[in-house]
């Protein structure tokens, strides 16, 4: 993919932001969020104790 990059400068030339198509805009934030997804397993995994319990016993101790 090609991108042809557009800045939006002040009158000084001093880049201030960046002007992108809809679509690549909104595959950039697709592609922070899947981050965002990697990261949150990578630190749930890391900070697993492998303590589990069936989801039937957990109904059951929050009803008591």
């Amino acid at each position: 993919m090609v991108i042809k990059t557009q800045f939006i400068t002040d009158e000084y030339g001093k880049k201030l932001g960046v002007v992108l198509p809809i679509k690549i805009y909104k595959k950039i934030l697709d592609e922070l969020e899947e981050f965002e997804d990697i990261k949150l397993f990578d630190r749930a995994k890391k900070e697993d104790d492998s303590n589990r319990i069936l989801l039937d016993d957990y109904i059951k101790k929050r009803s008591l």
